[in-house]
């Protein structure tokens, strides 16, 4: 079977470009997904010096609902075979309550949860006619347990979850695995560009992990066809206790009144 492109989402920085660097690693060819153009053509540059991989780039943003659809197209038209798909693009998102512009909510909406959904219902069919694919939704341990805060990140990771859960179990059987991918606090610039820096130093060492394990964690579990994969020890004997209807109501932190 010819083997094929991994197309990865937020691919300029953080988990997208630790994710482009490991399928490299393995041998893979890259179609690399972000806003940044100029940011995306130097780090393609930097991969096939490293690699000697094919890497092709497509500045574009998931925020604009027309982009999965366009990125379908682009394929078709290059004739590029996508076998992985990593839905990796994300930010921290507006707070459901306190911030007043709708548009910014339903950008959420649409990065965060439309976009991954749109990218899966395109490329996960054609995966599972040739009888192989793997998809990667990188959600956050954030989606596994409700808190109280924003209202909107944690929701749009247990979506991810969910839908991650059912994709798997209905292509499998085709060779196709579809895993969600669900990080605790993970060495990027996410929480820098959130500005959430000073949360970050605040926070205990030990509470964090690189982002070379979590996507190595990921790829594994992913390969090995599990459809929820939490990264990190720690994260890992949290997450039953988070899941167990005996002691989650432990973990559920509400806010404190005024």
């Amino acid at each position: 079977m010819k083997q094929g492109y991994a197309l990865i989402t937020g691919a300029s920085a953080g988990l997208g470009a630790e994710f482009a660097r490991q399928l490299a690693g393995a041998g893979w060819d890259l179609l690399l997904v972000a806003r940044r153009e100029a940011l995306l053509s130097s780090f393609a540059s930097a991969l096939r010096d490293e690699f000697d991989v094919q890497v092709r780039i497509c500045a574009a943003d998931l925020v604009d609902p027309d982009t999965p659809a366009a990125l379908e197209s682009f394929c078709r038209g290059e004739g590029l075979q996508i076998d992985w798909l990593i839905n990796n693009a994300g930010v921290a998102g507006p707070d459901l309550l306190t911030d007043r512009d709708w548009q910014a909510q339903r950008d959420f909406f649409q990065l965060m949860m439309l976009s991954i959904a749109e990218l899966c219902h395109r490329f996960v069919p054609a995966m599972a006619d040739r009888g192989f694919g793997r998809v990667i939704n990188v959600a956050s341990v954030a989606g596994r347990i409700a808190r109280s805060g924003g209202c909107n990140y944690g929701p749009s990771k247990t979506y991810l979850v969910a839908l991650s859960e059912e994709l798997n179990l209905t292509v499998a059987g085709q060779g196709v695995h579809v895993a969600a991918l669900c990080p605790g606090f993970t060495h990027t610039d996410f929480h820098e560009t959130a500005g959430l820096g000073e949360m970050k130093s605040a926070m205990p060492k030990w509470l964090w992990y690189g982002a070379d394990v979590v996507v190595r964690e990921g790829i594994r579990g992913v390969q090995a066809g599990k459809p929820v994969v939490v990264s990190g020890r720690l994260y890992r004997w949290l997450d039953p206790l988070f899941q167990s209807v005996w002691t989650r109501r432990l973990f559920r932190i509400k806010a404190r009144p005024d």
